[in-house]
């Protein structure tokens, strides 16, 4: 099939390098003509592990443009993947979703089905189709879908290749029929709703994971407080085939580009309809404090840290990507640094992201060993690879005094006992 995709972010570029893979003839549109380039070179501009493989064996297949009437105007499927960032109330801001309807309105010759990937609050899609029918320059039948993506970063290449399910939202026989076409060459589970139900799943799976994690984020801080230890009580919780041992693991909260906004989106959507949802409020309030952790530990060893020396390994909100957005490391660092600290970072591929945010304030270290020399304090925000196969030896020897505060567990307990490091994670005892 001719395929259009509307923006080139982790959702856009990863379905249209996929949709590619299954055979479609695909077009991405971007506004950003460097970024369009880059593409056109082969070069991904995310950082997503196997993105860029991917991209390469498939190239004559996939077309980038900023011509977006020229890739809208005989698409038979156009899916749109652009953002839906916060407002300040919460809301989700769906103007980006607008101007692409309004686009493909007036570039559209042939009858198609406007897929929305975008994650926008229930009813979306209905005022979209109604938008785009009125907006029609050309005599053509058009439907929209609604077709929720369950990606993660880090992970999004196989989520898309071998998801649980594809979750399918349409209005008609034939909207469903284009929809099993797209995906034909996929062997996974669909469920087919109505709209609004396909943008309820979104939401409600979405905003449960958020709630598991909120939920034994709790439970370890009151561990932390009984002598309990977290991970035992999360093996023992988990192998319960009714709860399930995913996203039962202590740390620092969430973050990223999903689990914050679609939580606050739904808060406010379920507000606006006084029909608030207080287990949503209550992991939204959950996370904020968690992401806090490791400052309110520091603070336990240090009366002051004026002029201490932080090493900090991690910067992103999770291991294999290099995305910022709602990480620890954006609440945590300001503060060390406005207590005076001096702070070392290291990130394998976050840092140049930081770097446009702190340019001088923070200096960044090329391996995890200089973050480390010399250190007062060890914070760890991020589980990359390279950290968790760090040995407690490398800690005593390094730093000037041996104190890790752990924000993702990364190691067993019993790696720190009796090493002369001083090993505090989330929700189990204190080693030393």
């Amino acid at each position: 099939m001719k395929i259009a995709i509307a923006g080139t972010g982790y959702v856009g570029l990863v379905t249209g390098v996929v949709l590619a893979h299954l055979g479609h003839q695909v077009t991405c549109v971007d506004v950003d003509e460097k970024k369009v380039e880059t593409m056109r070179r082969g070069i991904s501009p995310i950082y997503e592990p196997g993105l860029e493989e991917l991209m390469a064996a498939n190239m004559e297949r996939l077309t980038f443009t900023t011509d977006y009437a020229a890739a809208y105007r005989d698409a038979e499927v156009i899916f749109i993947g652009v953002g839906t960032p916060e407002k300040k109330d919460g809301s989700a801001n769906l103007s980006y979703v607008n101007q692409v309807i309004r686009q493909i309105a007036a570039s559209l010759e042939r009858d198609a089905v406007v897929v929305v990937k975008s994650t926008v609050p229930i009813g979306t899609n209905d005022k979209l189709e109604q938008l785009l029918r009125a907006s029609l320059v050309h005599p053509v039948q058009v439907e929209l879908a609604s077709n929720p993506e369950f990606l993660s970063q880090g992970t999004a290449v196989r989520d898309t290749l071998h998801a649980a399910r594809i979750v399918i939202g349409v209005e008609s026989e034939h909207a469903e029929a284009v929809m099993r076409t797209v995906y034909a060459g996929l062997d996974q589970p669909i469920v087919v709703t109505n709209r609004r139900s396909a943008e309820m799943i979104k939401y409600a799976s979405n905003d449960f994971l958020a709630l598991k994690i909120s939920y034994i984020n709790e439970i370890a801080n009151l561990c932390e407080l009984l002598g309990a230890n977290i991970q035992d009580v999360a093996r023992g919780m988990g192998l319960d085939p009714r709860i399930g041992d995913r996203f039962l693991n202590a740390g620092i909260g969430y973050g990223g580009s999903c689990f914050p906004k679609d939580t606050k989106a739904l808060h406010w959507v379920s507000n606006y309809y006084d029909r608030e949802l207080k287990t949503i409020k209550a992991a939204i309030e959950v996370n904020d404090r968690q992401k806090l952790l490791l400052v309110k530990k520091a603070r336990k060893y240090y009366d002051s840290l004026e002029g201490k020396k932080i090493a900090v390994l991690g910067l992103t909100f999770k291991p294999e990507t290099d995305d910022l957005r709602e990480a620890p490391s954006l609440v945590n660092i300001p503060i060390l640094l406005d207590d005076g600290a001096q702070v070392y970072a290291w990130d394998p591929v976050g840092e140049t992201n930081y770097r446009k945010l702190y340019p001088e304030e923070v200096t960044y270290c090329p391996s995890i060993e200089q973050a480390l020399e010399g250190a007062d304090l060890c914070l760890i925000f991020t589980e990359w690879a390279d950290v968790k196969a760090l040995k407690a030896e490398t800690f005593r020897t390094l730093m000037k005094t041996p104190i890790v505060l752990d924000g993702r567990n990364c190691f067993p307990l019993k790696c720190f006992e009796g090493s002369g490091v001083t090993y505090d994670s989330v929700g189990r005892p204190t080693v030393h």
